[in-house]
């Protein structure tokens, strides 16, 4: 399996002007671990993640140091460190050496990145510009889906081309967020991971994956999103 096989897409972004309070404000509303920055091209130019905010002025969490260490450290990283605590805007705390992999690159590549990079996800970019995220989660879920094999080959062109055929199918229905959802296709079987609100937005996936032509099963992991007002 590839990047494309199991990436979350499309990927939320944000520009290099999105304010630190909006950003955080992303991440935990989405309930993820970092966003991309892109440029008005919309191509790559840093990643925000929860990392990078940590360590904050607001909260207290600005690093300390002793002032015998500070004389030792080189004015450059006190100077970042002062722009990671003080910073306002994406610009000013985003990581700008991106770690980035293609459609393309293997699982287990993708694996090893995570593993000596100590990251927790990585862009899936084409041509600069970030189309995916595969994140740890993504890996697992392409464990799970790759476990469960069918006793012939899937029609319709392959997994991918059903992935594509299912999103293409979901993505102008004003009724699902598909940045919230993750579909893994693994030998015609298809995996839908992510958070729904309510249980006929579970059932209408469903159905929209079961009247995809090739699909051979619909496997639900689905998650739901409690919230005030919700029903079903």
């Amino acid at each position: 399996m590839r990047a494309q096989d199991v990436m979350t897409s499309p990927p939320i972004t944000v520009g290099p002007d999105t304010p630190v309070i909006e950003i955080a404000r992303l991440l935990v509303e989405r309930g993820i671990s970092a966003v991309p920055v892109v440029d008005t091209s919309g191509r790559a130019v840093g990643i925000v993640s929860e990392g990078d905010l940590l360590r904050r002025s607001e909260i207290g969490t600005e690093r300390p140091r002793s002032q015998w260490l500070e004389l030792l450290l080189d004015r450059s990283v006190q100077a970042a460190d002062f722009s990671k605590a003080h910073g306002q805007f994406a610009r000013d705390v985003m990581t700008r050496d991106v770690i980035s992999v293609s459609p393309d690159t293997g699982l287990g590549e993708i694996a090893q990145i995570l593993e000596q990079r100590r990251i927790k996800r990585v862009p899936v970019v084409r041509d600069g510009v970030p189309i995916g995220i595969v994140s740890r989660a993504n890996l697992l879920r392409g464990l799970v889906a790759s476990a469960r094999q069918p006793s012939s080959p899937p029609a319709g062109g392959g997994d991918l081309a059903l992935r594509s055929a299912l999103e293409n199918r979901l993505r102008d229905e004003a009724w699902i967020d598909l940045s919230r959802l993750n579909i893994v296709v693994s030998d015609g079987v298809v995996h839908l991971w992510g958070v729904v609100r309510s249980e006929e937005q579970r059932r209408a996936l469903r159905v929209a994956a079961e009247g995809t032509s090739g699909v051979r099963e619909v496997v639900d992991h689905l998650s739901r999103d409690w919230f005030p007002g919700s029903t079903g």
